[in-house]
């Protein structure tokens, strides 16, 4: 979950499935490295102290999403690559499906699929659900 619309998107699809299957859903945000630029220079805490907040923001709005519907929700914040971290969760965990957007907040965009998208749906060993 990266807070994107995409995202959100995904976040009611999966909160649909896991009602109907009795299923707990897993929010898992990813904090990218920092990239050195002008603006991270100054003071790189701050940055991903501020990157921390908005990821707690994001994963507590999937609780309070999941709560009204009587979901069980775990969320965790790892940091590291997105699309290799989110793969690496998968494996290390229980999970049964991926339900992810088809696109996140990152500006570069890949014509069909972002590229974390695109990357956990060739590398993830469990179904992966895209949504638009």
């Amino acid at each position: 979950m990266d807070g994107s619309d995409n995202s959100l998107r995904a976040l009611d699809v999966a909160v649909f499935l896991a009602k109907k299957l009795g299923s707990k859903l897993v929010g898992l945000y990813s904090i990218r490295p920092l990239l050195i630029t002008e603006a991270h220079m100054a003071d790189p805490f701050h940055f991903q102290h501020e990157e921390r907040k908005y990821a707690s923001t994001v994963l507590a709005n999937a609780e309070s999403s999941c709560e009204k519907n009587d979901i069980d929700f775990a969320k965790t914040i790892e940091f590291g690559s997105p699309g290799p971290v989110i793969v690496e969760f998968i494996k290390n965990n229980k999970i049964d499906l991926v339900v992810m957007g088809s696109r996140g907040t990152n500006a570069v965009k890949v014509i069909f699929l972002g590229s974390v998208s695109n990357f956990v749906l060739h590398k993830s060993p469990v179904p992966v659900l895209i949504v638009k």
